[in-house]
């Protein structure tokens, strides 16, 4: 395991300039006293590696020091196909790019397959949910470039606010002008992380409507990590939705059918024991009352709601309109 860690705290080194011995300590999993023991052995193999004492210190490699990147096995080669999604990397205009350096890569190494899509042949990774098609992002390929450019934009995008039957089209778009500092596939949908003056949003590349590239650019903040920053803002943002709570009575299958209701909402319920009819009753948080009837409506008769009184009013009246529409 040894030769492995010391490659890749090399590479680490490399990638990031300084990195302190906690954090090295943290990254690999071991304490910091072989963080210590790794960084002689490097220094013993040849590696100019040299530590900063004091506060912001760390390890940093001499300036101008590169690594070749050996020792890579061809399975490790080819498992990279995986990390660059076919899928997103033509969705950015990089598909081209992303089968020729592969094919370099693999074909590199002393002990390369004469073909070099072995794991595309046998592995089909489709990040877009049953029934859904991929959402069109027009902007998509010129938001990028802007990204890898660090270069300003210009959009007009249609926000939650304005998107609704009553306001579609009532006024323009106001002009907004981001740092866009990245791009986020989930599931299917394209997301841009930007920043607005000192604030950091979210926007959903297929509401941009128009975008322009501006000659203007920008210096992205040093601590900016677009992985943890996602990760936070999901967290936030599914946690901003549920206002309310509820408790409902339901069936085995209801239970089943319970993260309908989003995950948030299902790692925070409570539930009590099955009664002799197998029904249970949970506790958990909710949407907005009328989001969450129509979210319920899908149980069919595998629920009941004992609280709020709001909640089952409204569960109620839209499952007597949709009877209603649907008589005779």
């Amino acid at each position: 395991m040894r030769p492995s860690r010391l490659v890749s705290m090399l590479l680490l080194l490399q990638v990031k300039g300084r990195v302190t011995a906690q954090a090295l300590a943290e990254e690999f999993d071991v304490s910091v006293r072989t963080v210590y023991r790794d960084i002689d052995h490097l220094s013993a193999a040849g590696v100019p590696v040299y530590a900063d004492r004091g506060p912001g210190g760390g390890f940093a490699l001499l300036d101008g020091y590169r690594a070749r990147l050996t020792g890579i096995t061809k399975a490790e080669a080819e498992t990279l196909s995986i990390a660059g999604l076919a899928g997103a990397a033509t969705d950015l205009g990089l598909s081209e790019q992303l089968r020729a350096a592969q094919l370099k890569l693999v074909t590199a190494l002393p002990d390369a397959a004469p073909d070099a899509s072995r794991i595309g042949s046998r592995l089909h990774i489709d990040p877009v949910g049953w029934y859904r098609r991929p959402a069109q992002v027009p902007h998509l390929t010129l938001l990028a470039s802007a990204v890898w450019e660090q270069k300003r934009v210009a959009m007009h995008y249609l926000s939650w606010a304005s998107s609704g039957a009553g306001n579609r089209g009532s006024k323009p778009e106001p002009e907004r002008i981001r740092d866009p500092l990245g791009l986020v596939h989930k599931a299917g949908d394209w997301y841009l992380v930007a920043r607005a003056r000192t604030q950091l949003r979210i926007y959903k590349v297929a509401n941009i409507t128009h975008l322009s590239v501006l000659d203007e650019t920008f210096e992205r903040p040093d601590s900016f990590d677009l992985r943890s920053e996602w990760a936070g803002s999901v967290a936030a943002f599914e946690k901003s939705l549920l206002k309310n709570v509820a408790r409902l009575r339901l069936t085995q299958e209801g239970m089943l059918r319970l993260d309908r209701l989003g995950a948030a909402a299902v790692e925070q319920a409570h539930s009590t024991e099955p009664d002799e009819d197998g029904w249970q009753e949970v506790t958990l948080p909710i949407e907005q009352l009328d989001y969450a009837a129509e979210q319920l409506l899908g149980f069919a008769g595998h629920v009941e709601v004992l609280e709020p009184p709001e909640l089952r009013v409204r569960l109620r009246r839209l499952a007597q309109r949709i009877a209603t529409l649907n008589a005779g």
